[in-house]
């Protein structure tokens, strides 16, 4: 396949490669973003007494959900059991919550 080919395949695709690249750094940044807020919501709420179940329950399924697509993609069965594990511990997580609101 000479570059002309490769370009025609490419310009027919047309997939704008620059915004895929935007959408990249912006999911880092969002993750990034995400991280930083978790631990300053469980860090005061550890210094005001408030359980932390909802925000590791964010955390764990985040963790889950991101780690399933790259499980289907790889099939490694790391990434398989951690998409498990994550979101056990999350609807866990969950659970301690409701139990804690309705007692």
């Amino acid at each position: 396949m000479n570059r002309e080919e490769v370009l025609a395949i490419s310009r027919s695709e047309a997939v704008d490669e620059g915004l895929r690249e935007a959408e990249s750094r912006g999911r880092q940044l969002g993750i990034t973003a995400f991280g930083i807020m978790e631990l300053t919501i469980v860090i005061f709420n550890w210094f005001n007494g408030v359980s932390n179940y909802v925000p590791f329950a964010m955390l764990w399924i985040f963790t889950g959900a991101e780690a399933y697509p790259k499980y289907k993609f790889t099939r490694k069965k790391s990434y398989l059991v951690t998409t498990v594990v994550a979101c056990v511990a999350a609807v866990l997580f969950l659970l301690c919550h409701v139990v804690e609101v309705l007692a």
